[in-house]
C-alpha cells in the first residue's frame, strides 16, 4: 500500500477542484450503456448457441464467454450504481428509468440497494455505524466467542464463500424479503380482520392499508421497488428458461450471477478494507477523512478500469458521488498532487485484504482475526 505523494498538511475538501466534475452528460450516458448492454447481449446468445452441444469449440470458447459476461455485469453493475446516485445522466427520471432497466439484468432491486449504499456513504470511516458488506465485529466482540464460533465467523467471510454468496445476494435475499413480507402482511391482515368480528378493531379498510409497514423493507418504494423487479424478473427466467430449456438457462444463469456477484462485491470490500483504511468510531469521525483515507485508489489495468467504470477512483468517488463514473480520472488527475493520504492499491495486495475482518476500535483500524 503506497501513497501517491506527501499529504499537505490540514488538507480540506474546499482545496480540492471537485464541482466542475459533477456534471453529467445524457449522450456519454447513452453511449456507456449502448457499449456495455449490446455486448453483453451478444456474448450471451452466442454462449447460449455454443453450450447446446458439447463440442471441442464449445468446451474451449465457452469460458472465454463467461469471463467476458462477468465482466460486462460488472461494468453493467457500476452504471446502474452511478444510477443511484443520479450521476449517470442529467435527469433523476433518466436514471430512475436506466437503474430499473439494468436492476432486471442483476435481478437486484434497484432501489433498496441505493438505499443501503447510500447508508454506506454517509457514515465511511465510520465503523461505529457501517462495519462493511460481511458485517464485520469489534476485535473484543470476536475475543469473547468460543472456538466454533470463531470459526464459522472466518469461514462465513472467506473469498471462496463470496460465489454462493453472490447469488443468494443478488437473485434470492430480495425475492426471500418478498416472501416474507408477503407472509407478514397475510398475518396483519388476519389479525385485523379477526379484531374487526370480536370489535375488538374500528380501523377501516383504507386507513389499515395506508398504516402498514413491513419490518422487511424501510419504505413503501422499497417494497414496491422490489414486487416490479421481481414480477419482470421471473417473467424474463420463464420466457428464456421455456425457449432454451429450464436445466440449460439455470445452469449457465447460476454460475454467471453467482462470479458476477462475487466480483463486484470483492471489489467493493478491498476498496474499504485495506491495511491503514481509515477506521474510526463515532467520536472524532470525519466524512472527508473517511472519503479520502477510508477509500482506496485501486491501481488496476485500463481494461479492468473499463470493465469496471472507472470505480477503482473510489477515493474521488466518495469525495461526490454526483461525480459519474466517466469524469472520475479526470477529477483524481486534477487534484493528484494533493492526494498524498491516499492509499494506492495493488492487485498483488488484494489477497491480504481479505484477512481484515474485525474493527479493532480502541486502535481504530482493521485487523485479521486469528483463532
Amino acid at each position: 500500500m503506497t501513497a501517491t505523494n506527501a499529504m499537505p498538511l490540514k488538507l480540506r475538501r474546499i482545496d480540492l477542484v471537485v464541482k466542475p466534475y459533477m456534471v453529467s452528460n445524457n449522450w456519454i450516458a447513452f453511449w456507456q450503456l449502448a457499449n456495455t448492454l449490446v455486448p453483453l447481449a451478444a456474448c450471451s446468445a452466442l454462449l447460449v448457441f455454443l453450450t447446446k452441444s458439447l463440442s471441442l469449440y464449445s468446451i474451449l470458447s465457452a469460458p472465454v464467454l463467461v469471463v467476458l459476461i462477468v465482466l460486462l455485469l460488472s461494468r453493467s453493475f457500476s452504471l446502474m450504481h452511478d444510477c443511484g446516485h443520479n450521476s449517470l445522466f442529467v435527469s433523476s427520471s433518466l436514471n430512475r428509468l436506466a437503474a430499473f432497466v439494468l436492476s432486471l439484468i442483476h435481478a437486484m432491486p434497484y432501489y433498496p440497494w441505493s438505499m443501503g449504499h447510500a447508508f454506506h456513504h454517509r457514515h465511511n470511516g465510520n465503523w461505529s455505524q457501517y462495519r462493511g458488506p460481511s458485517a464485520l465485529i469489534t476485535l473484543r466482540e470476536y475475543s469473547g466467542k468460543s472456538s466454533a464460533s470463531k470459526f464459522l465467523y472466518r469461514l462465513l467471510r472467506n473469498p471462496i464463500v463470496l460465489i454462493p454468496g453472490g447469488f443468494y445476494y443478488l437473485v434470492l435475499k430480495p425475492r426471500i424479503a418478498l416472501i416474507l413480507a408477503g407472509l407478514e402482511f397475510i398475518g396483519q391482515a388476519i389479525n385485523y380482520c379477526c379484531g374487526c368480528i370480536f370489535g375488538a378493531k374500528s380501523v377501516g379498510v383504507a386507513q389499515f392499508f395506508s398504516e402498514y409497514s413491513s419490518k422487511f423493507f424501510y419504505s413503501r418504494r422499497e417494497l414496491f421497488d422490489t414486487v416490479a423487479n421481481s414480477l419482470f424478473v421471473v417473467l424474463a427466467w420463464l420466457w428464456i428458461g421455456g425457449s432454451i430449456g429450464h436445466w440449460h438457462f439455470w445452469v449457465l444463469y447460476s454460475l454467471i450471477m453467482s462470479l458476477s456477484a462475487a466480483l463486484m462485491i470483492a471489489v467493493f470490500f478491498v476498496q474499504h478494507n485495506f491495511e491503514g483504511s481509515y477506521a474510526s468510531g463515532q467520536e472524532g469521525w470525519s466524512y472527508f477523512r473517511g472519503a479520502i483515507e477510508g477509500s482506496s485508489y485501486l491501481r488496476l489495468p485500463k481494461v479492468l478500469n473499463w470493465f469496471t467504470a472507472d470505480i477503482a477512483y473510489h477515493h474521488i468517488h466518495h469525495l461526490s458521488e454526483r461525480i459519474p463514473n466517466y469524469r472520475l480520472r479526470d477529477c483524481h488527475e486534477a487534484n493528484e498532487h494533493l492526494l498524498g493520504s491516499v492509499s494506492s492499491l495493488y492487485l498483488s495486495q488484494v489477497v491480504k485484504c481479505f484477512s481484515l475482518i474485525l474493527w479493532d476500535d480502541e486502535a481504530c483500524k482493521l485487523v485479521p482475526a486469528v483463532g
